[in-house]
């Protein structure tokens, strides 16, 4: 690698990033953290072979991980990208409704992972409501805790947690092959229009979560989401489930970020608490 041809990459807050090209010219995507890190990226490996089977969907080749004193360092393939357009979100729609096909005989992973730098456990459950209570917003909760959040969280938090099933009494979810982490930062759309997915928070569960986080912050075209379920109809009652899926990513952003995502995640758990 020639130390010349780095160039900064921006649009993440976790890592540092840039593009290096080889001695060939052959360009790679390079993220760069604290040695620390180093279990971070081995679990976006991981994640990035695992989506590798779902077709009509570009997922980044890993060239390697490692650390150093000064680094963790992840190498990927360098895709370049251009604006999406409605056809994209049709392409992305169809291919993410044929890759929440593919499932497996629980509700996890192989491995514990990362959303952002907070951790994910992804132990097996065979109960979906049973893994989203557990895995997901009671380690949240318990991490906000530990960040300073006020009892009044997770005293309400906790009563959510206690009348989940209310959500699932008719509805049994398969456990889908997901991206985990699905929002239009983690998209991309190449020159011929085909849909790339990257940055993954991998793991088996309903596939309506990835759905949930993509209005969360916005970034998909009513094409998305009409191709989606052209492709594969969602259950009648997905939207209610929508605010109880994104309430886990609003509470990862206050442990990670504070500030304002505290009322967000407050004002949706009395919400849910009313419906």
């Amino acid at each position: 690698m020639d130390p010349q041809s780095w160039s900064s990459v921006s649009g993440g807050d976790i890592n540092q990033a840039g593009r290096l090209a080889d001695i060939d010219g052959q360009n790679w995507f390079i993220k760069l953290n604290h040695p620390d890190r180093v279990d971070m990226f081995a679990a976006e490996c991981a994640g990035l072979g695992e989506l590798a089977v779902a077709d009509d969907i570009c997922i980044p080749q890993v060239a390697g991980y490692g650390s150093s004193d000064q680094f963790a360092w992840l190498v990927l393939e360098w895709l370049d990208l251009t604006a999406a357009s409605s056809q994209a979100d049709q392409q992305l729609g169809r291919a993410l409704a044929r890759m929440h096909r593919v499932t497996t005989e629980a509700f996890g992973w192989r491995r514990d992972n990362y959303i952002g730098t907070t951790t994910q456990p992804n132990g097996w459950y065979e109960s979906w409501p049973e893994f989203f209570r557990e895995q997901r917003l009671g380690h949240q909760l318990a991490l906000a805790q530990e960040k300073g959040a006020p009892a009044s969280l997770a005293a309400s938090g906790h009563q959510l947690m206690a009348q989940l099933d209310n959500w699932f009494t008719d509805y049994s979810p398969a456990p889908s092959l997901l991206h985990g982490d699905l929002w239009g930062g983690n998209r991309g759309t190449l020159a011929d229009g085909s849909p790339a997915l990257f940055d993954p928070a991998v793991y088996f569960g309903d596939r309506e979560t990835d759905l949930a986080m993509t209005r969360l912050f916005g970034g998909f075209g009513a094409e998305f989401y009409a191709a989606y379920v052209k492709e594969w109809p969602l259950d009648e009652g997905a939207t209610q489930r929508q605010g109880l899926y994104n309430l886990y990513h609003v509470l990862n952003h206050f442990n990670l970020f504070g500030g304002a995502y505290l009322m967000q995640a407050e004002q949706i758990i009395q919400q849910l608490l009313t419906r």
